[in-house]
């Protein structure tokens, strides 16, 4: 008697949520997914304009946060995976994200002659 293999369909991500605890995916399957922003950290300390700021890679497969350099696989959610970044990693990122210049949020808008 032999064993078959099932092959298992890994979902794709669609679309993308964030709000200030929560990471949100919806799957192509229809399932969605939620992880607790604290497992990212590079996540958790961002703005909400880098949190929005993603992107689908490998077709779904994962999500990029150019800002922030931040990768995030479906499969890693699935399995309940959080970052696998070490501390001194993320020390190093959050010293260099507090040495660079703040951004100016004001709109610069043209005077009237």
């Amino acid at each position: 008697m032999g064993i078959s293999a099932i092959e298992i369909e890994m979902p794709l991500a669609q679309s993308v949520r964030i709000t200030e605890d929560t990471l949100r995916v919806e799957l192509s399957d229809g399932r969605a997914i939620s992880a607790p922003l604290a497992w990212y950290p590079r996540l958790l300390h961002a703005t909400p304009a880098e949190r929005n700021g993603w992107r689908l890679i490998a077709r779904g497969r994962g999500i990029h946060w150019e800002s922030i350099d931040e990768d995030i696989s479906v499969e890693g959610l699935l399995a309940g995976r959080p970052s696998g970044e070490s501390q001194s990693s993320f020390k190093k990122w959050l010293i260099s994200r507090s040495s660079r210049p703040a951004r100016s949020n004001r709109v610069h808008r043209k005077r009237r002659a």
